[in-house]
């Protein structure tokens, strides 16, 4: 089943031309229609396939979807909204991003898929950090899966320059231990997001991405 319409795009190439509150009261049922209710059922249908497999993540689309007014306050673009759809699907939803899970936004350019641990305290970055060096060989079968090389090529996120003493051993022959965040990301074509088995093919990268995340989740609770 196709959870959205041409319009769904259509709807966000007119918005980038018309980024204005005016505009978009004027349009707010086709909003509502074309993007608000459909992306609904869709994070519904996501959550529903990922609680089967992960009980923890209990949460409902209210939870996992991001509003589409931007946070202008400290931003010298004052456009008020997003040109696209956002969703955290993991244990602790939108508002807990330090939660290892599953993160989808859908675009007229792309659909990106995130996965891992964006924002680790230092407490679990210490933890993290601590399970890379003492479960090298379980983290690297993770990262030579064929499907994971496939879908998400290897680990992203931002180093530190300066990391503790404990660490700096391992860093030199485990570079991701310098790592303060841990996530995998890839994009795949707009065309996706009309289609009949869209989440069918994102649940694929769902299970890809399972392993990383639990790996994280793991070294979290450890």
């Amino acid at each position: 089943m196709a959870f959205f319409t041409d319009d769904f795009c259509g709807f966000f190439r007119e918005l980038a031309k018309n980024n204005n509150r005016d505009w978009f009261h004027d349009h707010k049922k086709r909003y509502e229609a074309s993007v608000k209710k459909p992306f609904e059922a869709f994070v519904a249908e996501m959550l529903d396939r990922i609680n089967k497999e992960d009980p923890r993540v209990q949460i409902t689309p209210k939870d996992a979807i991001l509003r589409i007014n931007r946070d202008i306050r400290f931003s010298k673009d004052k456009t008020p909204y997003n040109l696209h759809r956002t969703a955290f699907l993991s244990a602790g939803g939108r508002k807990d991003k330090e939660i290892p899970g599953f993160f989808l936004r859908l675009s007229p350019e792309m659909i990106g898929v995130m996965a891992g641990a964006y924002q680790p305290s230092k407490e679990n970055l210490q933890k993290i950090r601590t399970s890379i060096t003492n479960n090298t060989s379980d983290l690297n079968k993770i990262l030579d899966n064929k499907s994971f090389i496939d879908k998400f090529s290897a680990i992203k996120g931002e180093q530190n320059k300066r990391i503790p003493k404990e660490f700096q051993t391992a860093a030199a022959t485990i570079p991701l231990v310098a790592n303060k965040q841990f996530y995998l990301m890839t994009e795949l074509s707009s065309d996706w997001i009309t289609k009949d088995d869209l989440v069918d093919h994102l649940m694929t990268y769902y299970h890809t991405a399972r392993p990383f995340n639990d790996f994280l989740q793991n070294a979290m609770e450890s």
